[in-house]
């Protein structure tokens, strides 16, 4: 099975609006195969009727599914997701940088609000960086965002350009940083030096990806602190269900209780994960 089969009840209540910003659908495939060039194939069907069952369990009322790569660009199987509950659902599509407006502005219609682009080893890359920059272009007027999910000491190759995006730019799951080498690490002061700017975003996800420790990764939670410290009004969070590619598959309840160590206070939490989700995906 591709994702926890029973995922235990969180300690911690959730606020009214909670929003899970990084998740994937699978299938099924029956419906939507997965894309003969995947780089990777999950272990089985996450259908969007687990992923509303998972967030009901969670006290989880708002998401943004993000378009996997085990569907490459066919977003058929997360536009389906967002038309279901197309109030309280959104998309991040994963697209060509050469795709026509046509086709942009059809996706922005089905609930779409950005593109991800990859810039790791074991997805491949996406695009050139130099394309991604002139799909933003394109984009801006759609008042679209760019998603960049690369491994951490990538940034240095991409900071330049990304700097120049017309439109703003959300870094995944903490840059991919490695916890074990400490909030020193060249790599995570970068992304810090980055996040200056304030037309990037970062998702506090992934704990158990930066991590080489067992649950609960707890290496891993100065750095989501850190980032809710310093960027407030500029922090999103996602369970990353179903957690392809990790040997260990994480209990959810779980990843929704260390937002205890991450964003202690409620005023932290309720931006984390209520007021910049609204406003940042421009739920009603």
């Amino acid at each position: 099975m591709s994702f926890h089969p029973s995922p235990g009840k969180p300690r911690l209540k959730l606020p009214p609006g909670a929003c899970d910003t990084h998740f994937h659908v699978f299938g099924p495939q029956s419906r939507f195969p997965f894309s003969p060039d995947r780089t990777y194939t999950p272990e089985g069907d996450a259908p969007k009727e687990k992923l509303f069952a998972l967030h009901q369990h969670l006290g989880i009322e708002r998401g943004v599914v993000v378009q996997s790569a085990a569907h490459g660009f066919d977003n058929s199987a997360a536009s389906d997701l967002i038309a279901a509950k197309k109030d309280r659902y959104v998309g991040v599509a994963l697209v060509p940088p050469t795709l026509p407006m046509g086709e942009i502005k059809s996706l922005d219609k089905q609930g779409f609000r950005g593109a991800r682009f990859h810039f790791t080893r074991h997805l491949g890359t996406t695009a050139p960086i130099e394309s991604v920059m002139k799909f933003a272009a394109k984009v801006a007027d759609l008042g679209w965002h760019l998603q960049i999910h690369y491994i951490g000491d990538m940034l240095p190759e991409l900071a330049p350009h990304l700097q120049r995006s017309p439109v703003p730019v959300v870094i995944d799951h903490m840059g991919r940083v490695d916890a074990s080498a400490g909030l020193e690490q060249q790599p995570f002061t970068d992304l810090l030096s980055l996040l200056k700017n304030r037309n990037f975003w970062v998702k506090v996800s992934g704990s158990e990806r930066i991590s080489k420790q067992a649950a609960p990764w707890q290496d891993a939670w100065p750095f989501g602190r850190k980032l809710v410290e310093e960027l407030g009004d500029r922090v999103l969070w996602g369970t990353d269900w179903p957690h392809p590619n990790l040997k260990e598959v994480p209990d959810d309840g779980m990843l929704v209780d260390i937002l205890e160590q991450i964003a202690p206070g409620e005023a932290e939490r309720r931006a984390l994960l209520v007021d910049n989700p609204r406003r940042f995906y421009r739920f009603p």
